[in-house]
């Protein structure tokens, strides 16, 4: 096998990127009684051009994520999410599920941030990551400072199923700052990466590293809107990609708990 390719082999082993649903998470839950209903959607620009291992090239792939969030209580919820991609020469597909419960820290604790913690369990098929059933555990913390909004998401991952089970656990962070400018228009960074397993993290090179200019529109309670456009500045990363959310919070009980 030539080295070139040998080593885009390893990419695609050690860097099957996601990019189903690109956001980072606040520390509050959904309330009880009420659904969120989220479109996640994404299109690579500027991305993997070659069929490595079986796995499909990323450039051009339109992924459309559908999540559907319950609250349990005043502290946890469940959510649920069904991946699908789209792309010149295959089509629409299904790619895989993934479920979701969280906790998070009640209100009675009067801690000075949020946090909460999400651990997320799913399956994707083969031709779209060569680790077919993954474990992340998300802890989530954040904190709003007048018009200011901080959150961090420390994620630990694990492949239980693939090429990288015997590796341990990866390390996935998030984070976000934003700015309300107005009462309706926030905007700021979102920054995502994948540094590779503790203890043997990658060169910087290899590593995962992505950050989008994003823009959140406060229309009303009820609804999320969150619109960005992301360069990942090293060879393991997808190059360009815009993406957004829409989300409506349906509440299914006697008295609303969303105005």
């Amino acid at each position: 096998m030539p080295l070139f390719t040998y080593l885009l082999f390893c990419s695609a082993i050690t860097h099957a990127q996601g990019n189903y649903e690109i956001q980072v998470y606040g520390a509050d839950t959904v309330a009880p009684k009420n659904l969120m209903v989220e479109l996640h959607s994404n299109y690579t620009i500027s991305g993997q051009t070659q069929t490595i291992d079986g796995v499909y090239p990323t450039n051009h792939q339109e992924h459309e994520t559908v999540e559907l969030t319950e609250g349990i209580n005043n502290w946890s919820e469940v959510g649920f999410y069904i991946f699908t991609s789209e792309q010149d020469g295959h089509g629409v597909q299904w790619v895989g599920d993934h479920i979701r419960p969280r906790v998070r820290a009640p209100d009675s604790w009067h801690l000075p941030v949020g946090i909460s913690l999400s651990t997320e369990v799913g399956y994707q098929r083969p031709v779209y990551s060569p680790d077919t059933w993954t474990w992340e555990i998300r802890p989530i913390i954040d904190k709003t400072i007048g018009r200011w909004y901080l959150a961090f998401n420390p994620a630990l991952e694990r492949t239980l199923h693939g090429p990288g089970a015997n590796q341990g656990w990866g390390f996935s962070p998030g984070a976000k700052v934003g700015y309300d400018f107005t009462r309706v228009v926030s905007a700021g960074f979102e920054y995502y990466a994948d540094y590779g397993w503790i203890g043997s993290f990658y060169s910087l090179h290899n590593q995962e590293q992505q950050l989008f200019a994003v823009t959140d529109l406060n229309l009303s309670p009820k609804w999320e809107i969150n619109i960005g456009i992301g360069i990942g500045p090293t060879s393991a990363t997808d190059h360009l990609i815009v993406k957004g959310i829409l989300g409506r919070r349906f509440d299914w009980g006697r008295k609303s708990a969303v105005e």
